[in-house]
């Protein structure tokens, strides 16, 4: 709570960093409203936090149904096989996809070539067009497996009875998952996407460490553009407005996440 305290202090600052500091009132807000690069590095935020709820929680959810399946085998070793990636730092992550995604040497590029889809070979990393989703799949990759663990436990809690006795009505695997594992979920599936949402709008690492938020501001996110604006320019001021925009931004997304999801609860 301090530092959010001491954020909102100085976002009424002109301030860089020294002992003196000049009261501005509203004015960094009101710059911040106008200000077309956070709106962009917004809208950076919003791809990202868009196709990591259907890459991340679909994939994850997906695979906790596979492997709920009787015909599974090794189960555990699957299942920290793709956890493995939660567990490695986000700077790690980010150097592991620039060599995939390298023009010259990447995997990406030469599985294309040995493929003989040399139309696809693409400079991923600085094409101002596609560099926002390049950075995209590997936080999509990272983070799949810790919802598949809580979409695992999640199934696991449904009593057994209930798929008995949906099967003895004549319910098939797809039916049984919309019917009864959907439902049963809709509470894990409201915090999922909250917890994506939030780490999302705040997500840094790795796109810092892959593009540095080039080429231009092509691929630059509010956090970077708050971290930018504090320690680059030394506008401290301005930048603690912008940290204080991320969060208002944020919590609104979630709130809304919560009243299109409503309070729907598995009796109704």
């Amino acid at each position: 709570m301090i530092p959010l305290a001491l954020s909102i202090h100085f976002s009424f600052y002109k301030w860089s960093g020294g002992l003196s500091k000049d009261f501005i009132g509203l004015h960094n807000y009101s710059q911040l409203i106008r200000d077309a690069k956070f709106w962009f590095s917004f809208r950076n935020n919003m791809i990202v936090t868009v196709l990591s709820i259907i890459g991340q929680l679909g994939i994850a959810f997906v695979l906790a149904v596979i492997l709920q399946a009787k015909w599974v085998k090794f189960r555990e070793f699957h299942r920290t096989v793709l956890f493995l990636p939660v567990v490695l730092p986000a700077v790690v992550v980010g150097f592991i996809w620039n060599l995939i995604y390298s023009q010259d040497y990447g995997i990406l590029n030469g599985v294309l070539k040995g493929l003989h889809l040399q139309s696809w070979i693409r400079p991923w990393l600085d094409d101002p067009k596609i560099v926002i989703y390049s950075v995209t799949v590997p936080i999509v990759w990272q983070w799949i497996g810790l919802y598949l663990i809580i979409f695992m436990a999640s199934i696991q809690s449904i009593p057994a009875e209930v798929y008995e006795g949906a099967e003895i009505d004549g319910a098939t695997g797809f039916k049984k998952v919309v019917y009864i594992t959907l439902p049963m979920m809709y509470d894990t599936l409201r915090v999922a996407i909250m917890l994506c949402i939030s780490g999302n709008m705040k997500i840094f690492d790795n796109i810092f460490v892959m593009t540095g938020g080039g080429p231009g501001n092509s691929s630059t996110v509010m956090a970077q553009y708050a971290y930018n604006t504090s320690f680059g320019k030394f506008q401290l001021g301005y930048g603690s407005a912008i940290s204080i925009g991320m969060i208002i931004l944020s919590l609104g997304l979630i709130l809304l996440s919560r009243r299109l999801m409503g309070g729907r609860t598995v009796e109704s």
